[in-house]
């Protein structure tokens, strides 16, 4: 044990990640998963797994193509906690990125909320048990900035964390992923561990989940506006071509036109005749008015590396120590948070995606639907004091994400 500024800590630290250190990243196939695979392959990292459970074959297909040679991807049930511990013991893997979750919008949050909260703290209850209990030099484990509570003071620093109630639609979700900030901190404090919690705002980009029931809004905006700008063309391969590919409710490029117009019409994207005229109109839950900050996954998959190969433990402890407020023997809230310090109004997205992709229908905001909370900024601080900051804005990283999602 070492004392420092009062601080009762065990260590927390370990010597520099190398290019042949044996890396796993758990949720390889994910939104942030695939980043931090394509990132650590560009980086020259040589010796990584990647692990998937019960992901779409095709994908997972798509991924070994793309990294043939450079990257073992190995299924694993990450709910039980037989199949972890056969993993670590059979891999012995050094350093660990804990990017698998169920994940899921408002609507997936809240239909779902027994699936959230189980699958999520089982995931974490395994993983970050099994890393301790193999001894790993370093993990990074992803939560979400909607561990805040809903009324937080803006912008939100680390340390709002269980100052206030929790949003309710996403409330089993955000109560997992506190817990997985506090086993991190607390494998810490008690084993000496060098576990890591990382917050990031709003993620979207390449693999991102684009199926209308269990998106996020920007992926769901986007999908949205294209299938209208589809429409508006009378472009009907296309739209067969994308539910092909993702299909609503059981609804696939095969279905009748009109079976596909009803479904469409389900999830906000409806044909509306005026006067002769035919008018596209996009349902938007909400007023618009909520503003949300949005991060490009490449820039998080960087974000994460570098905190890997830069930020122990015992930094964020020593940063925390030199704040005004801190606590003799308190140590809480070291987890940091991801984001690019911006945001904007879900209605001004969606004109910009709308822009973006050239449609030229209506929007129609449904104020019977939830709002959710009314701002999320992130306070940054603490990751710019770190050394990073954010490369791609908003408009740049939407057309990435478009042109990636066309093709």
């Amino acid at each position: 044990m070492i004392q420092q500024k009062n601080f009762l800590l065990i260590t927390g630290s370990c010597p520099p990640i190398t290019a042949n250190s044996k890396i796993v990243v758990f949720g390889g196939t994910g939104l942030v998963g695939s980043a931090i695979l394509k990132k650590l392959v560009e980086k020259g990292y040589k010796n990584i797994l990647a692990t998937y459970n019960k992901t779409n074959p095709e994908k997972i297909y798509l991924q070994i193509t793309d990294y043939r040679g450079k990257i073992i991807f190995i299924q694993v049930d990450l709910l039980s906690q037989q199949a972890v511990a056969d993993f670590f013991k059979k891999y012995k893997p050094e350093y660990v990125f804990l990017a698998a979750a169920k994940v899921g919008g408002i609507l997936a949050n809240n239909i779902y909320r027994a699936d959230f909260i189980y699958e999520n703290l089982q995931i974490q209850n395994n993983v970050i048990y099994n890393a301790y209990k193999y001894g790993i030099k370093k993990l990074l484990f992803l939560g979400s900035s909607c561990i805040y509570p809903k009324d937080c003071p803006q912008p939100i620093k680390e340390d709002y964390l269980l100052t206030g109630e929790l949003e309710y639609t996403n409330e089993p979700y955000a109560i997992a992923k506190i817990a997985g900030i506090k086993m991190c901190e607390s494998f810490n404090l008690q084993y000496g561990t060098n576990f890591i919690s990382v917050m990031p705002t709003n993620l979207y980009g390449p693999n991102d989940n684009f199926d209308l029931e269990t998106s996020h809004v920007l992926p769901a905006l986007l999908r949205k506006i294209y299938l209208g700008k589809c429409l508006e063309e009378n472009n009907w391969e296309a739209i067969r071509k994308d539910l092909n590919k993702i299909p609503l409710e059981g609804i696939d490029g095969n279905a009748s036109e009109e079976d596909i117009l009803k479904k469409l019409e389900r999830y906000g994207v409806s044909l509306e005749i005026q006067k002769s005229k035919s008018i596209i109109k996009i349902e938007i839950w909400g007023t618009g008015n909520p503003l949300r900050e949005f991060l490009y996954v490449d820039d998080m998959a960087d974000a994460c590396i570098y905190i890997m190969e830069k930020v122990n433990f015992q930094d964020l402890v020593t940063q925390m120590s030199k704040m005004p407020n801190s606590k003799i023997n308190e140590i809480r809230n070291t987890h940091i948070n991801i984001g690019t310090g911006k945001d904007i109004s879900i209605k001004d997205l969606a004109y910009l995606i709308k822009n973006i992709i050239g449609f030229k229908g209506e929007f129609y905001f449904n104020t019977s639907k939830p709002d959710g909370t009314l701002r999320k900024l992130l306070d940054v601080t603490k990751l710019h004091n770190l050394g990073w900051r954010h490369k791609i804005d908003l408009e740049e990283g939407i057309k990435k994400v478009y042109k990636w999602y066309i093709k």
